[in-house]
């Protein structure tokens, strides 16, 4: 056996090594042939990839791509590369493509890029605004790829550091998150709108974000809510701050100089919430800090402020109560966007207004909610639908009907065209500020004010029209029922007051014994011509001169020299005189209950005009 045993030990030493090779050379074959595989494998994806992405330029709008952006991208791509994979080093895919003719350009910058990514954050994994090539138009691709690279660059050679050699960008707005870019697309889109942030201004993502919050969304009224609601918005952040606080700090307990203020019409309540949250931040957290994300500030724009207020909120209660977490109550729930960043939510409502976006019904909360949100909005706005279908769809959403509205050339409703006749077709386009229901609309031969409070026009859908805000419409008027323009004021709406219109009949002499005035002859109150002297809409009256008609043309007119209450047995005193006209005080609104008398003509009813109708 010893015989033996030395050879078995010399064959295990010399075969040991030669195990070892030939278990090397399977090895190294069986790795080759893997390697090979993967590459077939990582070949076929990519020329998949690269197919689609043909496919998808191939359909892509790239006006407004320019070569030197194309070049741009591709110098850039390629200094991160070096960084990446080393200097010269490149993945097996990598395409290189430099050609700006080249059809499958933008596909190849794209997946190069993604290489570098996969570098740079770990295969797969990508930061919260990456934005990718989410669209077909190549604008937007363009736009979404130099916002990538600068991730990627701030992540591979640092924030806000450069080579000498990087191209960039000359456009700041590719710096700024993919909220802001699509909101900024969005509104340039749909409503041409120009902005003052000038490129060069500090801090030109934030200062641009505050113009739009501040000067533009809620002032053109893009979907945002009223003023009424805003002030619910208000109020309900205020319950909210009450239930934390009771929460955190005992029921009733409170920091010193809490103000407590629980007013919905008081005009400090917006402030006297900010102030009061900050107090709650600083007992429950420590003085000065403040969970990730906090805004800690308050725009110009009230819409804008109680945002940011319900924002700081929510991320407070995650803070102190836990993610999700409310007290018993809770109103905030009612709207799980209010956690999100204000930017986001700007964008979600513009595109459910302009392009039909509709948020996902989903069991997530907080920033899972809002990632689904931030992931369908700027998809939206990315790739919406065809110019003819948005507006289409707008057109159809703002169509209605007409219930007897009255029509005026002009928003205070002192030019009166007549009223539309019930079920006439019209497309509303803007709406007065603030408490206004007036907006103007226009027909096939007719544009027109009207109040919306007598139209087929949902109230929701009133509230979605842009304002006024630097628009003056031109009004005309050639429809078989347009009368006028009449300086006489005139109300609006159906009604007793359109019966008597629209039933009219000639006016008739009335024999002397059976009226006061003796034999004059009887007018209806559009025969009146209202002149003002003087406004009380406080006490709801006007002063006023008039003169009584022979028809509603206003020719023919003599001064009215006396007026009479019935309701009171009293005649009307005057006020004054202007000229040889007598100034008398009355109501606003249609009055039924005074005799209105001139030397020849008299009337029984008459309309002044109220201008909280067509004011903001």
């Amino acid at each position: 056996m010893g015989l033996f045993a030395c050879p078995d030990a010399d064959l295990r030493v010399i075969d040991a090594p030669m195990g070892h090779r030939t278990q090397a050379a399977v090895t190294a074959k069986k790795g080759l042939f893997m390697k090979r595989m993967s590459r077939l494998v990582l070949l076929m994806i990519g020329a998949a990839v690269l197919v689609i992405g043909g496919l998808i330029v191939s359909s892509q709008d790239q006006s407004g791509v320019f070569e030197s952006q194309l070049l741009g991208l591709r110098l850039d791509i390629e200094t991160l590369a070096d960084r990446a994979f080393g200097g010269g080093s490149r993945p097996d895919l990598w395409t290189g493509n430099g050609d700006a003719d080249s059809p499958t350009i933008l596909a190849d910058l794209w997946f190069d890029n993604e290489l570098v990514a996969d570098a740079a954050f770990g295969p797969g994994q990508r930061p919260l605004d990456w934005a990718g090539a989410a669209s077909t138009n190549g604008a937007v691709i363009v736009r979404n790829l130099r916002h990538d690279i600068e991730i990627s660059a701030d992540e591979l050679i640092g924030e806000g550091l450069r080579p000498d050699e990087w191209v960039g960008t000359p456009n700041p707005l590719e710096l700024c998150d993919r909220n802001l870019m699509n909101l900024v697309y969005v509104l340039q889109s749909a409503y041409n709108a120009e902005f003052e942030t000038v490129a060069n201004v500090a801090n030109y993502c934030t200062a641009l974000r505050l113009e739009l919050e501040n000067d533009f969304v809620e002032a053109r009224n893009t979907g945002s809510p009223s003023n009424e609601e805003i002030a619910e918005m208000n109020l309900a952040v205020r319950g909210d701050l009450e239930r934390l606080a009771d929460e955190e700090l005992g029921l009733n307990v409170r920091p010193d100089g809490w103000t407590g203020n629980k007013d919905i019409n008081s005009t400090a309540l917006l402030r006297d919430n900010f102030t009061d949250l900050g107090l709650l931040a600083d007992a429950t957290l420590g003085e000065g800090v403040r969970p990730e994300g906090f805004y800690g500030f308050v725009n110009t724009s009230d819409l804008s402020a109680v945002r940011n207020i319900r924002h700081d909120l929510e991320l407070l209660a995650d803070a102190t109560q836990g993610v999700g977490i409310r007290p018993r109550g809770w109103q905030g729930l009612e709207n799980p966007l209010a956690v999100c960043d204000t930017t986001l939510q700007n964008l979600a409502m513009v595109v459910e207004f302009v392009y039909g976006y509709e948020y996902p019904v989903s069991t997530s909360t907080g920033a899972d909610y809002c990632r689904e949100v931030q992931i369908g909005a700027n998809f939206a706005a990315e790739n919406p639908p065809a110019s003819e279908v948005v507006e289409q769809s707008i057109d159809t959403r703002f169509v209605a009907e007409s219930r007897n509205a009255f029509a005026y050339l002009d928003l205070s409703a002192t030019q009166y065209m007549g009223p539309l006749p019930w079920g006439v077709e019209f497309r509303a386009w803007y709406r007065n500020y603030n408490n206004s229901t007036m907006m103007f609309v226009s027909g096939e031969d007719f544009a027109v004010y009207i109040d919306r409070r007598w139209t087929t026009l949902p109230e929701d859908v009133f509230m979605r029209l842009p304002s006024l805000e630097g628009v003056a419409p031109l009004t005309f008027c050639d429809a078989y029922w347009c009368n006028g323009p009449q300086p006489t004021p005139t109300p609006t709406g159906s009604g007793p007051l359109l019966e008597i219109i629209t039933d009219a009949t000639p006016p008739a002499t009335i024999e002397p014994e059976d009226v006061v005035s003796g034999g004059k002859t009887q007018v209806s109150w559009n025969y009146i011509s209202v002149n003002y002297v003087q406004q009380f809409p406080d006490r709801g009256v006007a002063q006023v001169t008039l003169q009584i008609c022979i028809d509603t043309n206003q020719i023919g007119c003599e001064p009215v020299t006396r007026i009479f209450n019935n309701a009171t047995g009293f005649e009307v005193a005057p006020v004054g005189n202007s000229g040889s006209a007598n100034i008398y005080e009355l109501p606003y609104g249609y009055s039924q209950n005074l005799l209105i008398e001139g030397p020849t003509l008299f009337s029984t009813d008459i309309w002044l005009n109220d201008p909280t109708l067509g004011s903001g």
